[in-house]
């Protein structure tokens, strides 16, 4: 997993950017409606709910934006929009394989846009199933730590109950299945570690090496997905030179 998480970083960061121009705030609040109309709207009782604010308060989303999201979601004050989630596969450059998620009241368009964007960048879409086997669906806790605190919360999270736990730089990523996510979660704040990020993703089983040029050519492919209004994750293989992520991150 070497550089899978300096990536991320680099695409929280771009997320903290993307507020400017709404982009970010647009994605959460269609995920926190999603999560309150097939949850309900008591994020107490609602853990994905609370997933779907936690991100949205990091990302410094106001109050008021997400109450009315969770409003919209259970269909106070009128009919809630009913969003489907869906996933598109396909390859990038060098052979390394893309899953893009998203939530579409519009699945025609939605599958336009993504085909468009592979197809600009000289690829085109798999089948369903065609990439997915190479990834497994994990909760994925990332929490920022000092290098005598991470082996302190590694060892920890493992007797917790996570499946694995990597450490880089002052990063660690703690990864266990989708339904002990919730446990695992509550029990390293009570023990004093503040969550950066908590969510189920599709974590790569293992990784394509890319070249410099290739890193880039599938950087610029995931973040023109991104960009799509309906994407709300996208996830990839590629195991990026330190240099390509150097300069993508000078650029955010």
């Amino acid at each position: 997993m070497a550089g899978h998480s300096k990536w991320k970083q680099i695409k929280r960061a771009k997320g903290v950017t993307d507020v400017k121009r709404g982009a970010l705030f647009t994605k959460l609040t269609k995920e926190i409606m999603q999560m309150a109309k097939d949850g309900g709207g008591d994020p107490g009782a609602n853990f994905k709910l609370r997933l779907a604010i936690d991100k949205a308060r990091s990302s410094n989303m106001p109050m008021d934006n997400i109450d009315r999201a969770i409003k919209k979601g259970t269909g106070v004050g009128g009919p809630s929009i009913d969003y489907i989630e869906v996933m598109y596969e396909g390859y990038a450059h060098g052979g390394a394989a893309i899953i893009c998620q998203a939530l579409t009241d519009n699945k025609t368009r939605t599958v336009s846009e993504v085909r468009n964007v592979f197809t600009k960048a000289g690829y085109k879409m798999g089948e369903t199933g065609s990439v997915s086997f190479m990834f497994d669906s994990k909760g994925v806790i990332s929490i920022e730590a000092t290098k005598d605190k991470a082996d302190e919360l590694a060892l920890m999270a493992i007797d917790l109950g996570a499946d694995d736990v990597k450490v880089e730089d002052e990063l660690v990523e703690v990864y266990s299945h989708p339904n002990d996510l919730e446990k695992v979660k509550k029990a390293l704040e009570e023990r004093g570690f503040k969550v950066q990020n908590a969510e189920v993703e599709m974590v790569p089983k293992a990784q394509v090496s890319l070249s410099a040029d290739q890193a880039e050519k599938t950087l610029r492919l995931m973040d023109k997905l991104e960009d799509l209004d309906d994407v709300t994750k996208v996830y990839t293989n590629a195991d990026f030179p330190a240099e390509v992520l150097e300069k993508a991150n000078s650029t955010v």
